[in-house]
């Protein structure tokens, strides 16, 4: 791996590899279409994982900056997993100054819950407050 680094620039991203990823390789968003994945990076604070020019990672957080952030779609590509690449990118994430004083922030998972766990997250502890309506 060259110097690692990440963009918050969506026109620095590849949109390809992040839909492509998504739509095809993920569990959570299978058959998104690339206007809903260029809708969703629009709307939410993106973060891109760069080895030199390759886009190699991606996640988006979405937030009023108050009271709650929702991360989603965090993804690193197959030949980079298990190198660290995870865990910079959620570094540079949870350190954002932007997000210091978020009341909550929350994300979904079917198999990462410990990883997300060296980063403060916990199950949700009280469900029956939590409400949500899936269309």
């Amino acid at each position: 791996m060259k110097e690692l680094r990440i963009s918050t620039d969506i026109r620095e991203m590849d949109i390809t590899l992040v839909h492509n990823y998504l739509s095809k390789q993920s569990y959570w968003a299978k058959g998104r279409k690339k206007e809903e994945v260029i809708i969703s990076m629009e709307n939410a604070i993106c973060f891109a994982v760069f080895d030199g020019k390759r886009q190699i990672a991606f996640a988006r957080l979405v937030t009023d900056y108050v009271v709650f952030a929702w991360l989603m779609d965090v993804f690193v590509i197959d030949e980079y997993r298990s190198k660290g690449v995870g865990s910079f990118l959620m570094d540079y994430i949870m350190n954002l100054p932007s997000i210091q004083e978020v009341n909550r922030i929350g994300l979904r998972t079917n198999d990462a819950h410990g990883f997300y766990r060296k980063y403060g997250f916990r199950k949700i502890s009280e469900p029956e407050t939590w409400m949500q309506k899936i269309r």
